[in-house]
């Protein structure tokens, strides 16, 4: 292997999948011949059909993105006050909670899994205080049952921001399934997309009504409005490529199993990388593969990652900075370092190596040898 690989190819952290576009142009013919673009069209229906089925979750309610779904979730709940959330997500965990006018309090995570520690939650319960809103980072699952014991306890919402999570089941079933509802995204990067998209997994036939009417201005029918409602709704043409794309999902996770076997067989006996451990039970979707760098290390995380972004890797270093550093969060008290330790750290030492169905094995194992030199020099 060339010690300085990949001089001319651009390697991306996360690669869109994309079918041949003769597979999609009889989707596209259809809707023009229907001329229905949007609003519940049969395409959309379908997808929401085969997404019930294909997840295992009861019912589901498509979104044109993933954020306009997390605010939504939390106007079906009509959560106020402050809610609990973990600063070592994407800015649209936080962000959805702003919109709503609801404050973020952050707790920290648990080294292992990089979700939300259970152990810290009571301890930022207040009286204002309405819902947990944890996230299932990079597809590993929180700690539902403890998550959930606490949220039973004090009276609280769950809402899982399962970005990561399509397809995850865990002990047999699928992760979507736990607290009140789960938020999907169908990002062009995610192992599941439809360009851009998202969706709320719901428990019961009245829960998926109040999503629909909010997800559509609140409107009923003709003459009513039920609700403050948004225009989150997903149009024809994004519901047909996930249609499509619902095809070839499990041979994509298949496909990223093996990478991700790949990687932790090359890195393995490298100092100072460590990657994560499976958890008993997870069958995973291998959404990504995030490696820490630490101290025995010859050089630093960002070290690294320049070092990789010569070579036209674009891996990320992904989750940071935390959600709490950025401006309109770094002023609140649960969002000091002292209160972050374990976060902070995670969010100094990551780089996500790319991963995706398609990346080349040569180029996967031209990453871990430049990640294995780097080490020796």
């Amino acid at each position: 292997m060339a010690a300085y690989p990949l001089q001319k190819s651009n390697v991306y952290v996360t690669q869109p999948t994309l079918p041949p576009l003769e597979e999609f142009l009889p989707y596209l013919q259809q809707i023009w011949d229907s001329k229905m673009l949007t609003n519940g069209g049969p395409f959309h229906q379908q997808l929401e059909d085969a997404l019930c089925q294909y997840l295992g979750v009861p019912y589901i309610s498509l979104f044109s993105n993933g954020t306009l779904a997390l605010m939504s979730a939390l106007q079906t709940l009509r959560v106020t006050g402050e809610v609990i959330t973990t600063p070592y997500s994407f800015v649209a965990t936080a962000h959805s909670l702003v919109w709503n006018g609801i404050k973020p309090v952050f707790v920290d995570i648990n080294p292992a899994t990089m979700a939300m520690d259970p152990a810290r939650i009571e301890a930022a319960i207040t009286p204002h205080t309405t819902a947990i809103m944890p996230v299932h980072c990079y597809g590993y699952p929180c700690d539902v049952d403890a998550i959930q014991r606490i949220a039973d306890l004090y009276g609280l919402k769950v809402i899982y921001d399962a970005a990561h999570a399509f397809a995850v089941r865990y002990r047999g079933a699928s992760l979507l399934n736990h607290g009140d509802l789960s938020v999907l995204s169908f990002h062009a990067t995610k192992v599941f997309n439809t360009f851009e998209g998202g969706a709320i997994i719901s428990q019961d036939a009245k829960t998926k009504k109040r999503i629909d009417y909010l997800k559509n201005f609140g409107i009923a029918d003709e003459t009513t409005v039920v609700a403050p409602g948004i225009n989150g709704k997903m149009s024809e043409i994004n519901a047909a490529f996930g249609l499509l794309q619902l095809k070839g999902v499990a041979k994509a996770i298949d496909e990223r199993r093996l990478r991700d076997a790949r990687y932790r067989e090359g890195l393995a006996h490298i100092p100072g990388v460590s990657v994560m451990t499976p958890v008993e039970g997870l069958e995973p979707n291998y959404s990504y593969f995030p490696i820490f760098i630490g101290p025995e290390y010859r050089h630093s995380r960002d070290d690294l990652f320049f070092a990789l972004r010569a070579r036209n890797i674009y891996a990320r270093r992904y989750f940071y900075p935390l959600i709490s550093d950025f401006p309109m969060y770094r002023g609140q008290a649960s969002a000091t370092t002292e209160n972050l330790p374990i976060a902070t750290r995670a969010a100094n030492q990551v780089i996500c190596l790319p991963m995706y169905p398609n990346l080349p094995l040569e180029q996967l194992d031209e990453i871990v040898e430049l990640i294995a030199n780097l080490a020796r020099t």
